[in-house]
């Protein structure tokens, strides 16, 4: 019996299973995990001189429309006179802005950027003559002929990170989401410094400060030559790569849904100056308005460190519709605590549709267009604004403030509804 006992095999007991727990990340880990994309995207050579030299020179640009309304309005005493020199200067930046990204596509971002940057440079300080020594109203008009050469400089360091990452779209992600925080942070910089120099020290101190960080910014990111895509020369007549950008159907549908989303921030921030005061605070529009560029930036970093997911196309016209949606509540605000907590959300639901939009022109553009392109576009935004600043301003003048965001609410469904309606040529 022992013996039979003794024989039998031990088969050890089951042990109960335990689930694996799960892993608790410290916040710096969860920090470190999200910026991991970012991180993996500066490894590239040159590409941290190229950003910061490009940031130098990009921040101006949100500094010139205050500073130039401000300086002739200070000087001169009149906003209606102010606004129209402002107004042609934006025409002009927009007429030339796409010539500009088309030149760049063929001879070099470094051989069209400082070329351009010295126009700009002689309009400016033209301007400045100008205003200082009384000049004729008519001249100041001619000067603004000078904001042509503004050279394009958020277009083309998406073009290199582009250029860089052509092979990884994870990548291209993150730096399309990088480059729309950098819009952000500029438009958020730019205007508060602007009317600090102007307000503070004197009428000119704005736009002499801007065209300094412009020539110094486009200069220095002219050097970084490592990093510059390689020029397209134009080459016989092909299939693709003598059309207009705007000849293709995608890009149209892009444009457009830019142009209705450029009137979605021109009347909002309109309307957002005119709710303030209509709150009794009208000190507070500036910080206000920061929110929402807040909402923006941080959502476009979320966004940037998110895998990518579906389709370029399905993620446009999800980021559009939340936008238009996110319009809604700003109708029923009725005080700041309520407004600013409708601004960050409406900011938050912005930057994904700028920057799926930027992936779907990236996608549909050969590389040999791409910075004309990608300026095409901008410009259709840049109209947008300046329309929508507009008709906010008629809005609110005839409907009162209270019912002034009814025009960034029916621009945000304009867009949707132009990506709905293009949803299948952004596919081809």
């Amino acid at each position: 019996m022992i013996l039979f006992l003794a024989s039998r095999p031990v088969v050890p007991r089951p042990r109960p299973s335990r689930r694996p727990r799960p892993t608790v990340r410290s916040p710096r880990q969860a920090r470190v995990a999200f910026l991991a994309p970012y991180r993996r995207l500066f490894t590239a050579p040159g590409s941290l001189a190229f950003t910061l030299a490009g940031l130098l020179g990009r921040l101006p640009g949100s500094m010139l429309g205050v500073s130039m309304v401000l300086m002739i309005a200070l000087t001169r005493d009149s906003y209606a006179l102010a606004g129209a020199v402002s107004a042609a200067g934006i025409a002009v930046t927009a007429a030339a802005q796409p010539l500009l990204g088309r030149l760049v596509d063929r001879h070099g971002q470094a051989k069209v950027a400082v070329p351009a940057v010295a126009v700009f440079a002689a309009g400016a300080t033209a301007m400045l003559l100008c205003v200082h020594y009384e000049a004729p109203a008519w001249t100041l008009f001619v000067c603004a002929a000078g904001s042509s050469g503004m050279p394009g400089l958020g277009a083309m360091t998406r073009a290199r990170w582009a250029a860089i990452y052509a092979d990884d779209a994870a990548a291209r992600h993150t730096a399309t989401s990088f480059e729309q925080v950098v819009d952000e942070l500029c438009f958020m910089l730019g205007p508060a410094l602007a009317m600090v120099l102007c307000t503070a020290a004197f009428p000119e101190a704005g736009l002499l400060t801007a065209t300094a960080l412009l020539v110094l910014g486009t200069l220095l990111f002219a050097t970084q030559r490592a990093t510059e895509p390689a020029p397209h020369p134009r080459e016989p007549r092909t299939d693709d790569k003598d059309r207009s950008p705007l000849r293709h159907p995608g890009l149209r549908t892009v444009a457009v849904t830019f142009l209705a989303t450029g009137a979605v921030f021109g009347s909002m921030e309109v309307a957002t100056v005119a709710a303030v005061e209509s709150y009794g605070d009208g000190s507070a529009s500036g910080a206000i308005l920061a929110l929402q560029a807040g909402g923006s930036c941080l959502a476009g970093l979320v966004f940037g460190a998110l895998p990518v997911r579906g389709s370029a196309t399905a993620r446009f016209i999800a980021g559009v519709a939340a936008m238009a949606v996110a319009m809604l509540p700003l109708l029923a605000a009725d005080g700041l605590g309520s407004l600013a907590v409708c601004l960050v959300l409406a900011g938050m639901a912005t930057a994904p549709t700028m920057i799926n939009g930027m992936t779907l022109v990236q996608r549909l553009t050969p590389a040999a267009r791409l910075t004309e392109s990608i300026t095409t576009t901008y410009t259709g935004l840049l109209i947008g604004i300046s329309a929508g600043a507009a008709a906010g301003g008629w809005s609110v003048e005839h409907f009162g403030p209270t019912n002034g965001y009814a025009t960034p609410a029916i621009a945000a469904a304009l867009a949707l509804a132009a990506a709905v309606a293009g949803a299948r040529r952004l596919r081809g």
